[in-house]
């Protein structure tokens, strides 16, 4: 008998299959949802993204949603702007100017967007973007911005 044989015959071991089945590809998603892709690009620790966004010499931007903002607060120096935006490349242009070198380091709730959006970024011309994988709550990378006890104000509005 072959295994599709009795895989047929046994309604119980065809539950079971699909249950592991449906078990594992939940795995998967989250696996991928939760790691990072791989970014060459510059990466800054949250202290050395607060310390550089105060003096000026990054664009700090947290590009998580309006209700994160809302819940955990916006990293002091760092300008929101939704990632979920149509016009994310036009918003973020107007922080920070036309010179696509500038750089400009971005922050989520755990790295992995960020670490996605620097990828896309890069592809669209974009030549300074760095990546602060540790996030606002912390990730592999680190502790994050709110467990670091670094500054964060209350959002207030509709930015982003």
């Amino acid at each position: 008998m072959s295994v599709s044989q009795a895989i047929s015959r046994s309604p119980t071991r065809r539950w079971v299959l699909l249950g592991a089945a449906a078990v594992a590809g939940t795995w998967a998603v989250r696996e991928y949802r939760l790691t990072p892709p791989d970014y060459a690009g510059g990466k800054l620790s949250v202290a050395d993204a607060h310390r550089s966004a105060m003096a000026g010499e990054v664009v700090l931007v947290d590009i998580r949603t309006p209700r994160e903002w809302r819940a955990s607060g916006i990293g002091e120096g760092a300008h929101p702007i939704d990632m979920r935006r149509e016009d994310f490349v036009q918003a973020l242009t107007a922080v920070v100017g036309p010179d696509r070198s500038q750089p400009i380091a971005l922050i989520c709730a755990r790295g992995v967007r960020s670490a996605r959006l620097s990828l896309h970024l890069t592809e669209a011309g974009f030549t300074n973007i760095i990546d602060v994988p540790e996030g606002m709550l912390g990730s592999r990378a680190g502790s994050g911005w709110v467990r670091a006890g670094l500054p964060v104000r209350n959002y207030e509005g509709d930015a982003g």
